[in-house]
């Protein structure tokens, strides 16, 4: 009852899918309905792909959303409920809890790795539920959005997504073109309020600055994957990073006074930027679909005179293509506060 008065207030009605069976990023064959009305979203990254695509399929955010994030999601879908999650940190929603939401298809977006793997073959066998685990890199974002959108019965939504995608990744491939990596910025990802937790080289979490065309300071040299760690800031000097970003205000609105950072290159020349966090963190908080945006965001930084266009008004169109909500002024005003980075004492 709830899913169908969703489904009329959004102005969106299912369409049957034809897949059958679905072949997912791990290889596995998975048999799932003709037709999928209702999906349990196994993390946050996996929620937000799903409400891109197809936000009447959506049966709950794993956290509920906070009052600072509810203007960016479009109306109907700001209530639905907190149902916790079976992946990754904190992964505490339990098998009965699923079955009484009853989905028709459990989606998990992120690692392939085989201990997803079997975690979804658990699930599947254990509930009954078909399960597919979808690849959360970025390059294989377009492949993903074809792929659920298809399995979700939106191919149309999913092919449109994935072109946008597409398009992103081809203009800043053109950027970077005539940009050797010795002449490229080198950049420090500051996570947490002392801005000491990063990513190395590799990591999702900093996926998004290699993108983007930057070079990750926290680059261990020794081909491990990547992953989080905590710096020192003896480390932070030593790199001296030409730009700083971070979605965390608590360390933003410290660093430029604080003396262990102030002899950073990014902190002496106002190079320190904020990024926005709501719906979703641009850099990461969770890795999904909300690093196009932050993309975008990252090479406008990293290439200012190369990148076209304004933020606002990119930041408006993605939001309504992506998170199906029309910002208002004020909204966008809340929403990119401070992003653009302070300017140099």
């Amino acid at each position: 009852m709830i899913r169908a008065v969703l489904i009329a207030a959004f102005g969106l009605l299912a369409v049957p899918a034809l897949a059958g069976t679905v072949t997912d990023s791990s290889g596995r064959v998975v048999e799932i309905p003709d037709r999928v009305d209702a999906v349990f979203a196994a993390g946050p990254p996996a929620s937000i792909l799903v409400y891109a695509l197809k936000p009447e399929a959506l049966t709950g955010w794993p956290r509920a959303l906070r009052p600072e994030e509810r203007p960016y999601i479009a109306e109907p879908f700001r209530d639905l409920p907190e149902t916790g999650r079976l992946t990754g940190r904190g992964g505490e929603a339990n098998l009965e809890r699923v079955l009484a939401i009853d989905p028709d298809l459990i989606v998990d977006f992120g690692s392939v790795r085989d201990t997803y793997r079997d975690l979804a073959e658990r699930t599947q066998a254990q509930t009954g539920i078909p399960y597919i685990l979808v690849n959360g890199r970025f390059e294989a974002t377009p492949e993903a959005l074809r792929l659920v959108g298809a399995a979700l019965g939106v191919p149309e939504r999913g092919a449109a997504l994935a072109a946008d995608a597409e398009a992103t990744f081809a203009a800043i491939d053109a950027i970077l073109a005539d940009v050797p990596l010795e002449a490229r910025p080198r950049v420090y990802l500051a996570r947490g309020p002392d801005g000491l937790e990063t990513g190395t080289v590799g990591s999702i979490n900093t996926e998004i600055i290699e993108r983007a065309g930057g070079r990750n300071v926290a680059d261990p040299g020794d081909g491990r994957p990547g992953g989080l760690v905590q710096a020192s800031i003896e480390q932070v000097i030593l790199s001296d990073p030409d730009i700083i970003v971070t979605w965390d205000r608590t360390f933003y609105a410290k660093v430029f006074d604080d003396p262990l950072w102030a002899g950073i290159k990014a902190v002496r020349e106002g190079r320190v930027h904020l990024s926005p966090t709501a719906p979703f963190g641009w850099i990461d908080r969770p890795p999904s679909l909300n690093r196009m945006i932050g993309l975008r965001w990252m090479a406008r930084l990293l290439y200012p005179d190369r990148w076209p266009g304004a933020l606002r008004d990119e930041a408006r169109d993605f939001y309504r293509l992506w998170y199906h909500v029309d910002l208002s002024e004020d909204d966008l005003d809340r929403l990119l506060e401070w992003s653009a980075g302070r300017p140099p004492n």
